[in-house]
């Protein structure tokens, strides 16, 4: 059973070995070649559990023909299953690339894990390795020399200086130094290298070195064959001389001073010195340094001082005739840092406004937000976020005045980068305090944008007019074409985005939303029409029957139970509805702590055609469908969202707002499925199929079972003075 798992784990990890470019190439894989007489040298690689390194490996060979044999197999000491390959690296230009070589070999494959290839080498040196993905790579060099052995001989190296020189032998302005190297060991010689000075870093040796600085100067060299051996170092040493010159004006000197500084100017931690100088004579030959009363040093990089204390940094500079600048000074004080600040700022927020019995503010909310860092780098920002929108910048209290449940995010950032974890603070606005409602086009208060059916997901929030998003969007207008509406909303979120309302991701995820509405495409019918916007117009259009009454506000709702009370209703006669989808929105103002009772008929016939009802508002109740609004935790049995007398929904299942609180509502009417929306979320779903619990079906009644009219006129109930409820932005759309 063992060695069958390992032989499933071996054929995995080869595939993935081979995916990753560690493809097998073996000899027996190769096109046939003209048959040869087998190599004279034969270099053998092995490998066993080991995933750093192989078991054995050859370090250098002879160019020409050789057998490479490649074992990895029980007997090379792997007991684990696991292939290895070896793998001639031909892409880095340091070694040579002239052998194609990649095997793949395990103890379980079909040559018992030994292979061999037939290769050519040539003098130089050859990069291998095994990659195994997730632990290491075994890896190793093999040198080749020409025939006759294994070198061992280091290069030969000589050096000549070249330059014009005077009669003491100096060489005048500069000097240039030529390096040469051979290896007579069979390798090749693989690089020179050189280094000025006795202290001098080793650089690799390309082209002649040019030395022009006046004074005494030493190079250094050395190389290096392809079989590792270096050559001992030597070197030449010569003067360098200005030439003639009638320069007798020393350099000009400069210097600045850098680093973080704190309040007092000084350095935190460190200052750093650049010494600059210029000399439009002989030119610069020198500029030396000195830190306080320390020696002369050659300055060739920024001086980096971080002894803590007062400090004053010498410098001079001497042209190559021989002009020394007088010396010139900086003078700075260097001081520990502070200690890092990790604390995150302390942020606290405060709600003010009028309040009424409920905890809600009356008109407007002011949210102010304090923020204090204890960490000692002080406060650098503070930020806040409206209902879900991008943070922006405080500058002083937000005054939220749109009626409805808001939420506040705030944080703040120190001047270290510590970020305090963002807090909030909920509250609710209603009307009231002489701010007038915003003039918005729609209304339309769900959670996210949603454009037609198509939720892009982005907050819905309030925008600096105090009209959502939505209302903006105006998604329920009649389009007459796509690319009309498409330009209306990238006007709309085009001046949302310069506001900073949104941000460019929530931008695009709206502008997809309306491409994929379809709106205005034709033969689509999208829009809404408003059976009634507010005005005195539109509210003469609809006609009231039996008790009750309901006003018209001068903001544009109407309002029930305002001056008599009893049971009637308010109906829209103009036309009849099949399939539709209604919107409007209600509010429950009643009085004291009670709620209003209220409720929207649907699909009733015309009510003054059944001399058999004396009053006209109970066709509507007999013969329709009521859809229930109730929040009221006491009396009647059927809540928000219940269709009277046939499905309830409790409180606990549509949920309930504050009163004065403006709720969206939708009732979706397709055949004799009935669906109800309260603010996005869908709260009841209801099949007309009969079964009424009460006011069974009259004779007269489509059908025989129970069903209620496919077609008909839409109502609002009034209760009573007691049950006050407002409506508005009332519009339906046929499905």
């Amino acid at each position: 059973m063992r060695r069958r798992q390992r032989r499933v784990w071996t054929v995995l990890l080869a595939a993935l070995l081979m995916m990753l470019g560690l493809h097998v190439t073996p000899a027996d894989a190769r096109p046939e070649a003209p048959a040869r007489a087998a190599a004279a040298q034969v270099l053998t690689w092995t490998a066993g559990d080991d995933i750093t390194k192989y078991a054995s490996a050859p370090t250098t060979a002879v160019a020409g023909a050789a057998t490479i044999v490649f074992e990895n197999s029980a007997a090379t000491g792997n007991t684990m299953g696991m292939p290895h390959t070896l793998t001639f690296e031909t892409s880095d230009p340091e070694y040579n690339s002239d052998v194609q070589l990649n095997i793949l070999a395990g103890p379980y494959d079909d040559q018992g894990g030994r292979h061999t290839a037939e290769v050519t080498l040539t003098p130089g040196r050859y990069f291998y390795h095994c990659t195994i993905p997730g632990h290491g790579q075994m890896q190793g060099i093999l040198v080749v020399t020409e025939g006759g052995g294994t070198d061992t001989t280091a290069p030969a190296t000589s050096a000549n200086v070249d330059g014009t020189r005077n009669a003491q032998g100096q060489y005048v302005g500069s000097a240039s130094v030529t390096v040469t190297a051979s290896d007579e060991g069979g390798s090749g010689v693989d690089r020179i290298e050189y280094a000025v000075g006795d202290t001098g870093a080793w650089q690799p040796y390309t082209a002649p070195v040019v030395i022009d600085q006046v004074g005494d100067h030493k190079v250094r060299y050395r190389a290096t064959d392809k079989a590792g051996n270096t050559a001992a170092e030597k070197s030449v040493a010569f003067t360098v001389v200005a030439p003639p010159s009638d320069d007798t004006t020393p350099p000009d000197t400069s210097a600045t001073v850098s680093g973080e500084r704190n309040a007092d100017g000084a350095y935190l931690d460190m200052a750093t010195v650049t010494v600059s100088a210029s000399d439009t004579g002989s030119g610069v030959n020198t500029i030396e340094y000195a830190v306080d009363s320390g020696a002369w040093q050659p300055y060739t990089a920024p001086v980096m001082v971080h002894q803590l204390g007062a400090h004053t940094v010498h410098y001079r500079a001497t042209d190559k005739a021989g002009n020394t600048a007088t010396d010139k000074s900086v003078e700075f004080t260097v001081v520990a840092p502070p200690a890092q600040d990790t604390t995150p700022p302390v942020t606290g927020v405060s709600v003010d406004g009028t309040r009424n019995s409920d905890g809600a503010y009356v008109g407007s909310a002011k949210v102010t937000v304090s923020a204090t860092d204890e960490g000692g780098s002080g406060v650098a920002a503070v930020e806040y976020s409206l209902d879900g929108g991008p943070y922006l910048a405080y500058g002083g209290p937000v005054v939220v005045d749109r009626v409805g449940a808001h939420t506040v995010a705030y944080r703040a950032t120190d001047k270290a980068g510590n970020t305090a974890e963002p807090r909030t603070v909920s509250f609710t606005v209603v009307p009231g305090g002489g701010v007038p409602p915003p003039d918005c086009p729609e209304f339309d208060e769900r959670l996210t944008v949603i454009v037609g059916t198509v939720d892009s997901g982005v907050p819905n929030r309030v925008t600096n007019n105090r009209c959502r998003i939505n209302e903006l969007i105006e998604d329920e207008k009649e389009w007459t074409s796509q690319a009309l509406f498409l330009k209306h909303v990238k006007t709309v979120l085009d001046k949302l985005l310069a506001e900073g309302v949104i941000d460019k991701r929530e931008d695009a995820a709206i502008q997809k939303a309306a491409r994929q509405s379809g709106i205005g495409k034709p033969g689509q019918t999208t829009g809404y029409r408003k059976i009634f916007d507010g005005s005195s117009d539109s509210f003469a259009q609809w006609e009231h029957v039996g008790g009750g009454s309901f006003g018209l506000n001068p903001d544009g709702t109407v309002t029930s139970g305002t001056t008599t009370g009893g049971l009637g209703m308010l109906w829209y006669p103009q036309r009849k509805y099949g399939d539709f989808s209604l919107k409007l929105q209600w509010r429950d103002d009643a009085p004291g702590t009670g709620n209003a009772n209220s409720g929207v008929f649907v699909r009733f016939p015309w009510v003054h055609d059944h001399p058999e009802e004396p009053r006209p508002e109970w066709v509507a109740i007999k013969y329709g469908h009521e859809v229930q609004v109730l929040d009221r935790p006491d009396g009647d049995m059927y809540k928000t969202g219940s269709i009277y007398g046939f499905d309830r929904v409790g409180l606990e299942g549509a949920g309930v707002t504050p009163k004065g609180t403006w709720n969206d509502y939708e009732i979706r009417v397709v055949d004799q499925h009935y669906s109800v929306y309260r603010n996005g979320v869908l709260i009841n779903e209801f099949d007309n199929t009969g079964g009424q619990e009460f006011y069974p079906p009259r004779a007269d009644d489509p059908g025989t079972d129970g069903r209620r009219f496919a077609s008909g006129y839409i109502g609002l109930q009034v209760h009573s003075t007691t049950d006050v409820i407002s409506y508005r932005d009332i519009r339906i759309k046929e499905l």
